[in-house]
């Protein structure tokens, strides 16, 4: 394959890439908690023309670029106003609720607060929306209503944690992450910055997002004109060869 047609395709994939990671944003920008992600891009081999591999020279050419990853920046947003006593939002970057599924026990973190009562039992407990339970700075679940309820107010039940490096977190359903590595540990934060009757917003920027959008657009023309561009000198050379 020509090395133009191969540029061309590598930079159309890499600008569809980040029109999906677009979308995503725009689509959550109304989901309290969420983060926006970023798409990274590297260089592909470059390499000098006319000189040594090592030269550094103003004539070289490239290989494309690649996806190389996308990143979350888990910075806090403003927070809205609730009517529910049960709504937490988080003030400080990097921290997260600490939530586990009731059916398999699988931990999870997310910064959306939007909890509320979920009956088990006799007891009712504090749930997210997708019916996992939250869990308080010991990692037990909390009860508010019922057998084992404590006296203590929410606000200074609710564990916030954090990690070392959050980038290196996964992003999974319900607008929540999971440790990408087995090292990668939780931390109580001992005095968290938190805020009831009251939920986090979206961290999605309409403008940046957008602007982002019309790069991406842009970009994707123009490595399909090289493509196409490309195709037509081949064919111009096979027309003068036969």
């Amino acid at each position: 394959m020509y090395s133009s047609f191969y540029t061309g395709a590598l930079g159309a994939k890499a600008s569809l890439n980040k029109l999906d990671v677009v979308g995503n944003n725009l689509a959550n920008i109304n989901n309290g908690g969420f983060k926006p992600k970023t798409a990274v891009f590297s260089d592909l081999i470059q390499y000098n023309l006319n000189d040594s591999e090592d030269a550094v020279t103003e004539l070289q050419a490239g290989a494309g670029v690649r996806t190389q990853n996308t990143y979350t920046t888990f910075a806090a947003s403003t927070p809205v106003a609730s009517n529910s006593e049960l709504d937490f939002a988080i003030m400080e970057d990097n921290s997260f609720f600490m939530v586990r599924d009731r059916g398999t026990n699988e931990v999870s973190y997310t910064r959306d607060g939007h909890f509320h009562r979920g009956q088990i039992g006799d007891r009712f407990y504090l749930m997210t929306d997708a019916g996992k339970l939250v869990l308080d700075r010991n990692k037990k679940p909390i009860v508010v209503e019922g057998r084992g309820a404590k006296d203590t107010p929410l606000l200074q039940q609710v564990g916030v944690y954090t990690f070392e490096n959050p980038s290196r977190l996964m992003s999974t359903s319900n607008n929540e992450y999971v440790p990408s590595e087995d090292t990668m540990r939780p931390s109580l934060v001992k005095n968290p910055e938190l805020a009831q009757c009251a939920l986090e917003s979206s961290g999605t920027d309409m403008s940046m997002e957008l602007t982002r959008m019309i790069e991406s657009q842009r970009a994707y023309s123009y490595a399909l004109k090289m493509v196409l561009t490309s195709d037509e000198i081949v064919g111009t050379i096979n027309s003068l060869k036969g």
